[in-house]
């Protein structure tokens, strides 16, 4: 299939690693130009160099703490400095502290706040008249499948992520008039460091072996394994792509049938 994809301008946040370093490396592989962003130097350069190498892409790696208001914005003018243009943005932050709600401080309330949810409103308002210009939008945010199943011991996950697809549907119908689609990812258990340090919580918390942990959340997956971060990245090429022109305002999960929920 043709996706179309070459030549077109995107920034992937939390790019450093995991979910959003197997989508920049995918959209890379069909011909985008990136911009691509962590809080950790040594790792986003890392990351763009291997791009960079596999891909042949331009990639420009940045510093960025996404929970920052002004962030946004200098993603926004970088991808525009290096590129003249954006058409794409892979929006996606680290996972807030495990824990069950009650147990939660203001202060992590807020930090998960302004880290899971403000930086989508932010880096959406950034983007959106630089999209406009472009007569192309693609807004995609890696959220998590307890959008649709709560998933117990994450409560600030659960609650901040089911806003956030709260506002890309809101969004989604807004945007639709510029040309702009937005759409949710919504991954369950991929193998990731995310999974690994979720398990690790979920040992201590109930005295299991990290080993039995793991066991058990695979064997609850009905297709038998954890998923592979490449398979979620083929889901975000596709959504940036011409081939998804008529999706947006969904949120798709991806999780081997482990969710129950419709």
């Amino acid at each position: 299939m043709e996706f179309g994809l070459k030549g077109k301008r995107a920034i992937v946040m939390a790019a450093s690693r995991g979910l959003g370093y197997a989508s920049a490396l995918g959209l890379a592989r069909e011909g985008c130009h990136l911009v691509i962003c962590s809080r950790d130097r040594a790792r986003i350069e890392a990351a763009a160099d291997t791009i960079r190498k596999e891909t042949g892409a331009k990639v420009k790696a940045l510093v960025a703490d996404v929970s920052s208001g002004s962030e946004a914005k200098r993603l926004v003018d970088t991808a525009v400095a290096e590129y003249g243009g954006l058409e794409i943005v892979v929006h996606n932050a680290g996972g807030p502290p495990a824990g069950e709600t009650l147990a939660m401080t203001d202060e992590q309330w807020q930090k998960a706040f302004e880290q899971n949810l403000l930086s989508f409103t932010r880096i959406v308002q950034a983007a959106a008249p630089e999209m406009k210009k472009a007569g192309y939008g693609r807004v995609l945010t890696i959220a998590s499948s307890s959008i649709k199943q709560p998933i117990p011991n994450l409560a600030l996950s659960n609650a901040l992520r089911a806003g956030v697809w709260g506002i890309a549907k809101t969004l989604s119908r807004e945007l639709a008039s510029q040309g702009i689609l937005v759409n949710v990812i919504a991954p369950g258990r991929i193998d990731t460091e995310r999974i690994a340090e979720l398990d690790q919580a979920n040992a201590q918390k109930s005295g299991k072996a990290l080993d039995e942990v793991r066991k058990a959340s695979v064997a609850s997956i009905p297709l038998g394994r954890l998923g592979r971060p490449e398979e979620l990245a083929n889901l975000v090429v596709f959504l940036a792509s011409q081939a998804g022109s008529y999706i947006t305002g969904q949120a798709i999960t991806v999780d081997g049938a482990a969710g129950n929920a419709l």
